[in-house]
């Protein structure tokens, strides 16, 4: 019976998604951590946060973030490209929007690269794309 039991179970976790868990403290202290000297000294732990919540907002747009993903089969029928550059450019715009003080373009840049090394520390990140 127990091999019919760890069996099946290993088939039915084989199809489901495996479960990247994004803690929202763990990333912004990820993040800080892995950000150039120049910028941490530049971004506030406010701002950082911010910016950190203006990126899951655009994944969540994009239909990355979605809300009911336990137990859930893999569903991705179109394959979804992030660009580094439209992201930076959508943070830079929403930071100025929401007043946040951005006194220079590359702790953005360096803030987008952080927050998708963080991802792909959870394991929260497919394949690169080809051209």
């Amino acid at each position: 019976i127990a091999a019919v039991v760890v069996g099946r179970e290993a088939h039915r976790l084989d199809t489901i998604a495996p479960r990247s868990v994004y803690n929202p403290d763990e990333a912004a202290e990820f993040v800080a951590e892995f950000l150039p000297d120049e910028s941490q000294a530049r971004l506030t732990p406010d701002d950082l946060e911010q910016l950190l919540r203006f990126h899951m907002r655009w994944l969540h747009s994009k239909g990355l973030q979605p809300t009911n993903v336990v137990d859930r089969r893999q569903d991705i029928a179109e394959p979804v490209v992030i660009s580094e550059d439209t992201l930076t450019a959508y943070l830079l715009g929403e930071a100025e929007r929401n007043g946040v003080q951005i006194l220079d373009d590359v702790d953005v840049v360096n803030v987008v690269d952080a927050h998708l090394a963080y991802f792909d520390a959870i394991g929260a990140v497919g394949p690169r794309a080809t051209d």
